[in-house]
Formats: structure tokens, sequence, C-alpha cells
């Protein structure tokens, strides 16, 4: 019973998350549309632990492209702010980034 009420929760809380982050594409899609014309440059920030592994994971999303890639370090050093230019034909390759960004690397921000 309890295992069955645990896992209905989840399952609600999954759908509210889908929701939200569904929404949250469909809107940035359309403000992409209406603000920039496509081909365009296009500015990504992401904050992120300061691990290598995660870092160069970052990197190697973005390595196929001709992009320009800054990294700077906190002044502890335990996080890492990584700016990415990139010219993209349209605002669903921007959103392919981020959704691809956000699934295979942990703890980061996107900004």
């Amino acid at each position: 019973m309890k295992i069955r009420i645990l896992t209905e929760l989840y399952l609600q809380k999954k759908s509210i998350l889908d929701t939200s982050e569904s929404q949250f594409y469909e809107k940035l899609k359309k403000q992409l549309e209406e603000t920039s014309e496509w081909p365009s440059e296009y500015l990504f920030k992401f904050i992120l632990p300061s691990d290598e592994p995660s870092i160069d994971k970052l990197k190697g999303i973005f390595d196929d492209e001709d992009a320009k890639i800054y990294t700077r370090f906190s002044s502890k050093g335990k996080y890492s702010s990584v700016n990415i230019r990139l010219v993209l034909d349209n605002p669903d390759q921007v959103i392919e980034k981020y959704k691809t960004v956000g699934y295979q690397i942990e703890g980061v921000i996107s900004l």
C-alpha cells in the first residue's frame, strides 16, 4: 500500500515537472522566434561544479560545432562559468542543446 502511494506521488510530481518543462521550452521558442532572425548567434551560459569531467562533457556537447567557448572559475574554484557562442539555424536547435546539457550533466545551471 505504502509503495503504491509513493509511486503515485512520484508519477504525479514527474507529470507536473514534465509539463512545466514543456511549457518553459515552448515559451523560450516563442521568445527566440520573436526576438531573433535565424540563423543567429546565440550565447549559452552555464554554471557547473568545477570538476574536469563535467566541463569536458559540456565542451564535448558543443565540440562538433564551430563554437567559441569561454570558461571562468569562481574565486574559490568550486564552480565554473562557461559561456558558449554558437551560430544556430533556428530556435529548435537552441532548445535541443539546452535539453542535451541538462540531461547529460549533473548539477548544471542553465542561464
